[in-house]
């Protein structure tokens, strides 16, 4: 039986690493590698490379970013009193996309978890009470995902924030329980942004 160079090898079990790539999917995306024109693998290669050398987390909100602050945290026309609670980069995309919302967000970096060993301590959360405390925010919005582990974070926050003269609200539940934000539809994220009520 014939075998893959060593190299192939290696790019197959690279590729398998990724989440949802099993085995055969993996095989695929190298022999699409080996089959593209040096040039566009070389693209593939070099965006890797600047992914991992130049993105950090926002130094206020923990959005993605390639400087000290990310691009919303560095937009003055947005609404200072508002903040709106994400567990991932990806989450706050999909909000932004609705174009509904034009506040500030914080990123927590995840979700507690206590079954995978998350707790608050691996989040951002001592960092957004300490931006509730010190900032001037009327409402913050609890945007976790609406499962298990996303409603006990919010009210795990909720409990946190509870002495502070802001209102807590959270996303209306037009989000159906159990989905995530990254997959639900621009409409579906607009109505349930608009329709937020008291958490």
């Amino acid at each position: 039986m014939a075998q893959l160079t060593q190299s192939v090898t290696e790019l197959v079990d690279e590729f398998a690493k990724l989440p949802g790539i099993g085995k055969k999917s993996a095989e695929r995306l190298a022999y699409h590698i080996l089959r593209v024109h040096k040039t566009e693998a070389m693209a593939l290669a070099n965006s890797i490379r600047n992914v991992k050398q130049n993105v950090r987390y926002c130094q206020v909100c923990f959005n993605l970013a390639e400087s000290a602050l990310c691009e919303i945290c560095e937009d003055a026309r947005r609404d200072e009193s508002l903040l709106c609670v994400v567990e991932q980069p990806r989450d706050l995309i999909s909000l932004e996309q609705t174009a509904q919302y034009r506040g500030l967000y914080h990123v927590l970096l995840g979700r507690i978890a206590p079954l995978e060993g998350i707790g608050p301590d691996q989040l951002s959360i001592d960092a957004l009470v300490e931006r509730v405390r010190t900032g001037n925010f009327k409402e913050v919005i609890m945007a976790t995902n609406p499962t298990l582990e996303g409603d006990g974070t919010s009210l795990h926050i909720t409990n946190l924030l509870a002495d502070f003269p802001v209102e807590i609200t959270r996303l209306a539940r037009g989000i159906t329980s159990g989905s995530v934000l990254e997959f639900a539809n621009k409409d579906v994220l607009s109505d349930a942004l608009s329709g937020r009520q008291k958490f």
